[in-house]
């Protein structure tokens, strides 16, 4: 005689009370109507049936179970990644913010620097142009006509400034003095210089009877050499 109550128990962890007690009452009636019509190794088929029906909803519910904790843990990565996102963002923004301040700060730098170069090179322009006339007239022969001073040139939409110009005279000749102070002459200075004094021949503001000449505190062997193979005379602050 089949147990329906034993099978109810068995039963109501997967279907529910309700759904196991009419599960059982079927499988009972089932039973009831099949137990005079089919012989013993039916039944036996049958219930190894039922058997293997329990074992596979068994089965499904651990599948279930194990696809709801693979899903909670998904959701926790998410959150997570959530997280990470938003302290990148963070991080980011405030990285932002500090590029920010290091690029006034920078840029105040620069300007503080650049102002303390202009001070000294405007030190040394004053200097050398105070100094300049006797220093022409005792090692160059050339006699100033007009006084030395800066002085800012337009041409042709250019504008120059020259950091000592002014016109003298040497063997009865006219002769324009150009030069430039820096504070560590380069290269490049020079370079610089020699595009510029070419500029103002060219467009007639001065003659090729000229004396080039530029002053700094310090210069490497090689860049002096340099400038005199260009045609520019080196005159040392110490010399003024």
């Amino acid at each position: 005689m089949i147990d329906t109550l034993k099978i109810y128990d068995e039963l109501k962890n997967f279907f529910g009370e309700e759904g196991a007690k009419k599960l059982s009452e079927l499988l009972g009636n089932i039973y009831n109507e099949v137990i005079n019509s089919v012989t013993k190794q039916e039944f036996s088929e049958l219930k190894n049936l039922v058997g293997e029906l329990i074992q596979a909803q068994e089965k499904t519910q651990e599948r279930v179970e194990e696809l709801a904790q693979a899903q909670k843990k998904s959701e926790e990565r998410l959150t997570r990644l959530e997280e990470v996102v938003e302290e990148l963002a963070q991080a980011q923004k405030n990285t932002e913010q500090e590029i920010r301040k290091l690029t006034i700060s920078l840029t105040e730098t620069r300007k503080m620097v650049g102002g303390l170069s202009d001070t000294v090179g405007y030190g040394l322009e004053d200097r050398a142009i105070k100094a300049l006339p006797d220093i022409l007239k005792n090692n160059y022969k050339i006699e100033i006509s007009k006084p030395l001073l800066r002085k800012i040139l337009k041409s042709n939409g250019m504008r120059f400034e020259l950091n000592i110009f002014g016109v003298g005279k040497k063997g009865g000749k006219e002769i324009y003095i150009i030069g430039e102070a820096e504070s560590k002459l380069s290269k490049s200075h020079i370079d610089r210089f020699i595009k510029k004094v070419s500029f103002l021949e060219e467009n007639k503001i001065i003659s090729k009877n000229k004396f080039l000449l530029m002053v700094s505190y310090m210069i490497e062997p090689e860049i002096e050499d340099y400038a005199k193979r260009k045609g520019i005379e080196i005159i040392w602050s110490y010399q003024l």
